[in-house]
């Protein structure tokens, strides 16, 4: 089993091959949290001058098995951003409208503007995911999609955006257990509906469904990241620390300032 987040475009991946329940072996639940609140420190100054700056943009891609912790990625790691550049998309089933335009077109009205984060609870992989697991269209038409998926995802990056794609790897058995907590513990329960029971059905399609994404979407221009899931604080952690390595290395600059301002006193 590879613990790699990250691999070669052209690769045929076969989630087999990668174990959800990996972690650093120097890693602990207590070190992760210490680090998490680091990481959150550094984040708010790099994501409050990516702001400042203007000039880029940043979007983060989530997508998973349910239960696989898309959410409480969300609320562990991005806390401490402002939310007046920080933006949460969560994509559902498509409205009338929705269906009413090319699938792409409820994704780019969603993506960041420039000084901003974006987040996508789910995204544009839902018409080659769902759409392909439960036939609402023909194969002929999601097949073309990876394709058209590419050559969005190169359009957005030519337009200084940076894509960060995680696929929250999960197994079969901790999504047993997660959907029976939310089944024993009433506070959970309203997370929990019997369509959920007949998705998990469709472990092995879906499984399918993922690999050939992460086959034919890893590009040089948006990479995948496979994020070991079964321990919520280590994914929470993969995620977090991989965020403040495109952050760094992206590395937001204030505006300068305007001329003359030295000196002057505000009366």
């Amino acid at each position: 089993m590879s613990d790699s987040l990250q691999f070669a475009p052209g690769t045929t991946v076969n989630l087999a091959d990668f174990d959800p329940a990996y972690k650093d072996g120097n890693q602990t639940k207590k070190t992760s949290r210490d680090q998490l609140k680091k990481n959150a420190v550094a984040l708010a100054d790099l994501g409050y001058r990516l702001y400042a700056e203007n000039r880029r943009s940043l979007l983060l891609v989530l997508q998973g098995m349910d239960t696989a912790g898309k959410d409480g990625t969300i609320r562990n790691v991005m806390r401490g951003l402002n939310p007046q550049s920080c933006q949460v998309t969560s994509f559902k089933r498509p409205s009338e409208e929705e269906l009413d335009h090319d699938f792409l077109w409820r994704v780019h009205l969603a993506v960041p503007r420039r000084g901003n984060i974006g987040i996508f609870n789910r995204s544009q992989y839902e018409d080659v995911l769902v759409v392909r697991v439960h036939h609402l269209v023909p194969e002929a038409t999601w097949s073309r999609r990876y394709d058209l998926i590419n050559s969005f995802e190169k359009l957005l990056t030519e337009g200084d955006m940076v894509i960060l794609k995680c696929f929250l790897h999960v197994s079969k058995e901790e999504q047993r257990e997660r959907l029976q907590a939310r089944l024993d513990e009433p506070n959970k329960r309203w997370k929990f509906n019997k369509g959920d029971l007949d998705e998990r059905k469709l472990w092995d399609n879906y499984q399918r469904a993922y690999e050939a994404a992460l086959t034919h979407c890893n590009t040089e221009h948006a990479p995948w990241h496979i994020i070991p899931s079964d321990r919520k604080w280590y994914r929470n952690l993969a995620v977090s620390n991989l965020l403040l390595q495109t952050l760094t290395k992206m590395d937001p600059q204030y505006p300068p300032e305007e001329d003359g301002l030295a000196g002057i006193d505000v009366v």
